[in-house]
Parts: structure tokens; sequence; C-alpha cells
């Protein structure tokens, strides 16, 4: 696995334009072209099958918070659900010809080893134009195979900035997405959790930040831990009982 770079040494000019694209216009053929490949793969070589994804809103403003274990995990999260998705990444993911690709595919820019205020400028035109902005509680991508100990306070900013519905993913199994070298191929499940929303906070403090990314990650969590305790089929079986349950 490479080693993860912390620091993009490009300045922040190198990166407006592809802040100024995703800010004003949506993503064209390359979003279409990339999740048909990534989605087949997803359904045959790694089997997988969502739960729930009635959760996400079919359309206005909701924030994505998926756990982070590989590159795929975008893909996984999206390729069950209508709507385009609009994808935070790396800083030093943009280069070419890669960068094409993210910039055509709604891809915007996450700059590296300082605040990056231009990320959350951008996030939050998305979401006033009501699109599903993708955010990772963890921040980065777990190399451990455990979801993270802490949340990144990133989300809980967005959250409580924007006040929009937070809907909390977990995916299982996609921490063995490599193993294919070995031409081994993980069973992935990907729960989408019932929206949470908080009211809206104009300049929330780094505390208050702190307690909702943490929830949104305790939530992450708990759903993650279900899945590897009951397994697909015996969540599946839960939340089909609590709905029944609910109904009467």
């Amino acid at each position: 696995m490479r080693e993860q770079v912390y620091t993009d040494p490009r300045p922040k000019e190198h990166f407006d334009r592809f802040h100024e694209r995703a800010r004003t216009r949506e993503p064209d053929y390359a979003y279409e072209f990339t999740r048909l490949i990534t989605s087949i793969y997803a359904y045959t070589l790694l089997r997988t099958r969502a739960i729930s994804p009635e959760n996400v809103p079919g359309s206005g403003p909701v924030i994505l918070a998926p756990n982070h274990f590989s590159f795929m995990d975008h893909f996984l999260s999206g390729c069950y659900l209508r709507r385009k998705i609009r994808f935070m990444a790396k800083s030093q993911l943009f280069k070419p010809p890669m960068q094409f690709v993210y910039t055509h595919g709604g891809v915007f820019p996450v700059r590296r080893g300082g605040k990056d205020e231009e990320t959350f400028i951008t996030a939050k035109a998305l979401l006033d134009r009501g699109s599903a902005v993708l955010m990772y509680p963890e921040g980065g991508r777990s190399r451990t195979g455990a979801i993270a100990e802490r949340a990144r306070r990133g989300i809980g900013r967005l959250a409580l900035e924007t006040g929009v519905p937070v809907v909390p993913i977990a995916v299982f199994g996609s921490a063995r997405v490599r193993n294919w070298k070995r031409l081994q191929f993980p069973s992935v499940t990907v729960q989408y959790g019932e929206p949470i929303r908080w009211e809206r906070v104009d300049k929330p403090t780094a505390d208050q930040q702190e307690a909702v990314a943490e929830a949104v990650l305790d939530t992450v969590k708990a759903m993650y831990e279900r899945l590897g305790q009951e397994g697909r089929k015996g969540v599946r079986r839960q939340i089909n009982s609590s709905r029944r349950t609910s109904r009467r």
C-alpha cells in the first residue's frame, strides 16, 4: 500500500479552476461512464447489495457520510442511488490524466496540509443547489482495517452551517477490495441509515462541530458493527421487523 502524502505543495490558486467548475457545472458523460464501469464491478465481482437506499432523499440537499477503507467507497456509496453524487477528493489526485475524469465527473479537491476554505465554499454552494455531497467523517481513508476512533470536525461544520440532513452510511467489506490482486473478491454491503438533521448554526464552535461529527461517526460505527455481527440478512430481517411493528 502506498505511503500517505498529507501535504500538497501546490498553491491554493492551482485548484481554483476545479472549484469554479464544480460550483457552476453539473457532472457530464464522464460521470455516467465511470458510474457504469464501477457499478458493473460492484454488482458482479464484489456482489454489492444495498440496505435501505430509500433513506437517501430522492432530491434536495443531503450530506452522505460513509466510512472509508477503499478508493471504491465513493462508487459503492452511489451505485444504488439514482441521483448523482458530488465527491470530495484529496488534491493529490488532481493530476493529468485523471484530473479530466474528476473534473468532468463533478469531483472537487480538498487541499491537504492546511485549512481549505475553498472546499467548504464549494460544498455549501452545491448543497444550496440541492446536490448530494459525500464527505467522510473520518476525514480520510483508514489504513488499519478498522473505523477511526475519532471523527474529523469538517462534517460537523458542514452539517451545522447548512442545516441539511446527513445520511450515515456503513460500507461493509470494502476493506478487502484490494485483495483482487490475489483474485479474492469480498462481498460488500452498503447500508444507508436514517437521515439526521441539526439546527443551522452560522458560526458553530469547534466543540459543536466535533460533537456533531462524533455523533455521525458513532452511528456509522454502530451500523458497521451490526453488519459484522448479524450479517446482511440479519440486519434486513431486523429492519423489516421494526417496520412491521411500527405500522401496527
